[in-house]
């Protein structure tokens, strides 16, 4: 099995004690010689000041590719594509897009009355400008907005041929969930590549809850191992086991590229690498 490729994503902190702990990830994970590292958005753009920080800090200070989440949320066009010009301006020539998740407590989504009306009209603009590297969202299972899983796909072939490079799914508890989706974007004419979200359960009533807002299926299995590893004190044990054949199930089935979201807890990411074979590349002094 080769080792393939990774990228991880972080999300920008929003206190002093945050900071520390997201830069001891970075310090973490970037011998593991990531593709690129992503920082995301709050729901409702909450954080578009602090992602806009942290990717300028991490782009100057880490010495990584590093790849900014920009959405449509609570914005007009222009102030979005103003966004997108600082990144540019910045050295940051790639960008997650993104509709974005309402803010919490509201009823969905709704564009801003000069904003864009979703992911496709902000990744046609973004390609426009020529100067970005565009990934995009994909749902391995039904999006809660969905009809059904054809209109996933067609969705996100929508969106490539808007001009995105690349897909970044949602995160999945079995391969197969990823293989199905894999093969119903190739029969659709999708050529991009499509990289598996890969969630490390740092914590399982967290991941679960997580899941069934995001419509992850949760399998029975999972949910039984985990309730026994609680009692027997084993949980980060079966989280890094599972994790790991998940992964390797991906590989097996030519799957060249992973992402993970790292919750800014790189401990469980490592040791999933190390175990895939993904060993340190640059020393921490690369990137201090």
């Amino acid at each position: 099995m080769t080792a393939p490729q990774v990228s991880f994503e972080f999300f920008p902190p929003q206190n002093l004690e945050a900071s520390f702990r997201l830069w001891d990830t970075v310090q973490s994970l970037a011998p593991l010689d990531p593709r690129f590292v992503s920082v995301t958005y709050g729901a409702g753009g909450t954080t578009r000041d602090l992602t806009r920080d942290a990717v300028a800090t991490l782009n100057k200070s880490s010495g990584l590719n590093v790849a900014a989440h920009l959405t449509c949320v609570d914005a007009s066009k222009a102030e979005t594509l103003k966004i997108a010009d600082d990144f540019a301006a910045a050295g940051v020539n790639e960008i997650v897009a993104l509709r974005g998740d309402p803010p919490k407590g509201s009823n969905g989504f709704v564009a801003h009355p000069e904003g864009f009306a979703n992911s496709l009209e902000l990744i046609e603009a973004l390609a426009a400008k020529g100067q970005f590297t565009i990934r995009v969202g994909a749902y391995p299972e039904k999006h809660p907005e969905a009809a059904d899983m054809a209109a996933n796909v067609e969705w996100l072939k929508r969106k490539i041929d808007a001009g995105a490079d690349e897909a970044l799914t949602q995160f999945f508890f079995e391969a197969d969930t990823f293989l199905r989706f894999r093969d119903a974007c190739a029969d659709a004419g999708i050529t991009a590549p499509i990289v598996p979200g890969i969630l490390p359960i740092e914590n399982w009533k967290g991941a679960r809850n997580f899941a069934r807002r995001c419509g992850t299926d949760v399998p029975v299995w999972l949910e039984d191992a985990f309730e026994k590893a609680a009692r027997d004190g084993r949980e980060d044990l079966l989280a890094t086991a599972v994790c790991t054949e998940l992964c390797s199930d991906l590989l097996d089935e030519g799957v060249e590229a992973l992402h993970f979201y790292t919750l800014n807890r790189p401990e469980l990411t490592r040791d999933v690498c190390h175990a895939l074979g993904i060993t340190p590349k640059v020393t921490l002094e690369n990137v201090a």
